[in-house]
């Protein structure tokens, strides 16, 4: 049971987000730090699949007013990056009562949003970067860049593939940079659906690719993303870059991608970095979850995801097992979630999720409501 545990959340990511609310509603008193000075509709496209709207449904019916504003994609389209022929049509909404829950696309920053309106706006601290704690056994201190410290019970660090948190437990590790960069636009969907665009598709040649979706039910954004090969010496996380440069790179593309990226005006792109596997997830009152411990490629969609999922075996270790013997919750945890979020990181990294048909149950159809906690 919870008892009053206080729990403090380093990241307000989807992965914080999701950690907050789901412990919030199982009793603990949770708090949810962030270095931002306050919520900004950041990133562009997100796909969330259906093993994932099942855990937002314990976050006040989220799933149903996700699905409200959301693109509903009833299939995911592979198709060959010179002459568009179908690789693959995989169902997804087509197959929704199979899944267990729908498919969705939308923006990243209004996901945010709706996530965030799940956690009480007072457990919610902006403008707190956390440089330092200390774990006595007992509670844990965290220290923040702007002077404040916090006590908390258990510290949860959900800040990503830079995690301090990490850092602190496991010592210092560069994430290493891929090779692979990404570039990134949204384009009007009047423009996308004038030039006969899939809902939802990838185009594959053999050593790139690009992923294009809507964004919304009105089909008013539609989102572009890419996977590529390039050089990246800045120490920057994101950089802006060019219509010219984001063609260039998909230079003899069918004319569908082509009218893509002339469509596009303010273009991104960010370097796709890794680091090495973790021995544990976990060591005191301190734990991990999402990219702050099994980062991965983007080319799955589902390292967010991947997060959630943490989030919610997480908050069931912690609420079916207790918070006296931590040891034995974390560990469960980890045994918990371990084998699938490899799984999913080595075929993400990979680059081959739905290029060819497949059956994808085994990743959407997974409910982790059903996982038998320290069994």
């Amino acid at each position: 049971m919870a008892n009053g545990v206080r729990v403090g959340i380093a990241g307000a990511g989807l992965g914080g987000v999701a950690a907050a609310g789901l412990l919030q509603r199982a009793g603990f008193d949770v708090i949810l730090f962030d270095q931002a000075p306050g919520f900004a509709r950041l990133g562009a496209g997100i796909q969330f699949g259906p093993n994932v709207l099942k855990i937002l449904s314990h976050l006040d019916g989220l799933d149903k007013k996700l699905e409200e504003i959301s693109c509903l994609p009833d299939y995911w389209v592979s198709r060959q990056w010179d002459t568009g022929e179908i690789m693959a049509k995989i169902p997804l909404n087509a197959e929704r009562s199979r899944y267990g829950a729908p498919y969705i696309t939308i923006h990243r920053g209004d996901l945010h949003q709706l996530m965030l309106d799940c956690v009480q706006p007072e457990r919610v601290r902006w403008g707190h970067k956390l440089v330092d704690f200390q774990d006595n056994g007992h509670d844990v201190t965290l220290n923040f860049e702007n002077g404040a410290r916090e006590t908390v019970d258990i510290l949860v660090g959900a800040d990503g593939i830079n995690s301090r948190v990490r850092e602190k437990i496991f010592g210092r590790e560069e994430a290493v940079y891929t090779g692979w960069l990404a570039h990134r636009a949204i384009i009007p969907g009047s423009v996308a659906r004038g030039l006969g665009a899939d809902v939802n598709a990838k185009w594959w040649s053999d050593d790139r690719h690009i992923v294009c979706y809507y964004l919304d039910r009105n089909e008013d954004e539609f989102y572009l993303v890419t996977g590529e090969p390039g050089e990246w010496t800045s120490a920057s996380g994101q950089l802006p870059s060019t219509r010219a440069e984001f063609k260039a790179a998909f230079k003899g593309f069918h004319p569908l991608v082509q009218g893509y990226i002339d469509a596009t005006d303010v273009v991104n792109k960010w370097p796709l970095k890794t680091r090495q596997p973790l021995p544990q997830w976990y060591e005191g009152r301190v734990v991990l979850l999402g990219d702050s411990c099994h980062p991965m490629k983007p080319h799955m969609a589902q390292g967010a995801a991947m997060a959630v999922e943490d989030a919610a075996v997480l908050t069931r270790c912690m609420s079916l097992l207790g918070t006296q013997d931590l040891d034995g919750t974390f560990r469960a945890y980890c045994d918990a979630r371990r084998e699938r979020a490899t799984k999913v990181q080595t075929i993400s990294n990979a680059n081959t999720w739905l290029r060819q048909p497949e059956d994808p149950y085994w990743c959407y159809g997974d409910n982790v409501y059903d996982l038998k906690i320290g069994a």
